[in-house]
């Protein structure tokens, strides 16, 4: 999954090459538009604006813990306050 930046057909064939199914919706300047599954593409936006949220944390965002796990922790936090929070 990509965004519209992304849509060349270099890309696509190296994606086809190698047995993926590109879902990058087609640049309004393409002559030739390519098929792509509008409803995948529609959940990696929500996935994006998940992170794009959790980036508002500056701990997060900037990574001062130097741990994994209390960096997971962290996120674990942040992301269920988010969730609370809406």
């Amino acid at each position: 999954m990509a965004d519209t930046a992304y849509d060349s057909n270099g890309l696509r064939a190296f994606l086809n090459e190698r047995g993926t199914c590109p879902v990058i919706p087609n640049n309004p300047t393409r002559k030739r538009f390519h098929a792509f599954d509008k409803e995948a593409y529609r959940q990696r936006n929500l996935v994006e604006r998940m992170f794009c949220r959790l980036k508002d944390w500056r701990r997060i965002a900037t990574r001062y813990d130097k741990l994994a796990h209390v960096f997971a922790s962290a996120v674990y936090i942040a992301a269920s306050i988010i969730w609370w929070a809406n």
